[in-house]
């Protein structure tokens, strides 16, 4: 991966967090949280959906996808939280 690559999926990671952590109320991790919840996001999603098109674009589609499993992680996160 070369440079522009890996600062084009730090950003995709910072918009899927920062919206992940809209929708999910009360979960702001900042900056450098949004981007780790982002991409952890995008793994899960990609996990358990594989390679699903949601959108015709495939920036949008990356974000999308990754805003999908960011929100999953972060229920996941407030449930454990719940429990302890």
């Amino acid at each position: 991966m070369n440079v522009t690559g890996l600062l084009i999926a730090l950003l995709i990671g910072a918009i899927a967090g920062f919206l992940a952590g809209q929708i999910v109320k009360g979960h702001g991790f900042g900056v450098v949280g949004n981007i780790i919840v982002g991409i952890v996001g995008a793994l899960i999603f990609g996990f358990l959906f594989g390679n699903l098109n949601l959108l015709n674009s495939p920036i949008l589609n990356e974000i999308a996808g990754g805003t999908i499993g960011a929100v999953i992680l972060l229920l996941l996160i407030g449930l454990f939280k719940k429990v302890t």
